[in-house]
């Protein structure tokens, strides 16, 4: 009678390995993004809410614990309100005409166009441009004196506009520089959504009858809807850290956004604060605050987009 072999002595531990590397080897392979995440994110994040509790001034011999005076003293700034009013007003003016023409635009390069990958590709150069060119470029045209938006507008029998000391029109410049450049990449990332709907869906549609304009508002709209939430929450998230727009507008590239500071918005008044004003724990709590208003816009703004009526979302 014959007994069955035994096994090898490192058959276990062989496969005590083997267990071991199935459940903790992907850790390892994406530990990487986790470790820079925590470097260059997590750690400057909790970084800034620890300055935050401090009269930080850069240069000073002592930085003492002051607690939320920063953030009481923050919410009392008129300056701030003021910041956050044109933020907003900026991030309302650019966001809703960008997101509707995005969307028109990638249906008309979702048609049988002559040339569609060089119109395509087209509407990727203002985002492709640099965005300091394109600031000092609209700067140009929208100016008071000799701009051409001006020289437009009085051909056409209409008064010229001071573009820069006016809240109202100032914003709508600033907005006009941010849909020209963000357009176009909005547009593809739909134009994309859009080339992923099943063809079967889209010719049901024609049986049923359903012509070009119900096909895109009872089709087209509800399966793009994970995209538009995408678009939205992206673009709230920009449009509420804008800098650049409003700090090359002026002439001379002030941080003030402009002589009464009618479009100084949220991240210009940080910028002020800590790198001219050297007051690193006042910035620290403007930057927290920001912080928390893009997360809750931007909240308010994915709750929204997914209650959009034919979605099936309520």
């Amino acid at each position: 009678m014959t007994s069955a072999p035994a096994r090898g002595v490192g058959s276990r531990p062989r496969a005590s390995w083997q267990r071991l590397d199935a459940r903790y080897s992907p850790y390892l392979f994406i530990a990487p993004f986790f470790v820079l995440f925590g470097l260059t994110g997590l750690f400057p994040l909790a970084y800034t809410a620890y300055v935050s509790l401090f009269d930080w001034e850069l240069g000073a011999d002592s930085t003492p614990f002051v607690g939320l005076d920063n953030y009481a003293a923050l919410l009392a700034d008129d300056r701030f309100w003021n910041a956050l009013l044109n933020t907003v007003s900026i991030f309302l003016l650019s966001t809703g005409p960008q997101l509707v023409a995005a969307v028109l635009l990638a249906a008309l390069l979702n048609t049988a166009l002559r040339g569609r990958t060089a119109w395509r590709m087209g509407v990727l150069l203002p985002y492709a441009a640099s965005l300091v060119a394109l600031t000092i470029i609209f700067a140009d045209l929208f100016g008071p004196r000799y701009g051409l938006v001006n020289d437009v507008l009085e051909f056409l029998g209409l008064s010229r506009v001071d573009w820069q000391s006016s809240r109202w029109w100032s914003h709508v410049a600033i907005a006009a520089m941010v849909d020209w450049r963000w357009t176009g990449y909005n547009a593809l990332i739909v134009l994309a959504a859009m080339q992923a709907i099943p063809q079967d869906v889209r010719e049901a549609a024609v049986v049923d009858g359903a012509g070009r304009v119900r096909r895109f508002v009872s089709v087209t709209l509800p399966v793009l809807r994970p995209t538009l939430v995408f678009v939205v929450v992206t673009s709230t998230i920009g449009g509420l850290q804008i800098f650049t727009e409003p700090k090359l507008f002026a002439p001379a590239g002030s941080s003030g956004g402009g002589a009464t500071g009618q479009y100084q918005t949220v991240v210009l008044y940080l910028y002020q604060s800590a790198f001219e004003g050297f007051d690193l724990g006042y910035a620290s709590a403007l930057a927290w605050v920001l912080f928390l208003v893009v997360v809750v816009v931007a909240g308010v703004n994915f709750l929204l987009t997914r209650r959009v009526p034919g979605t099936g979302e309520r």
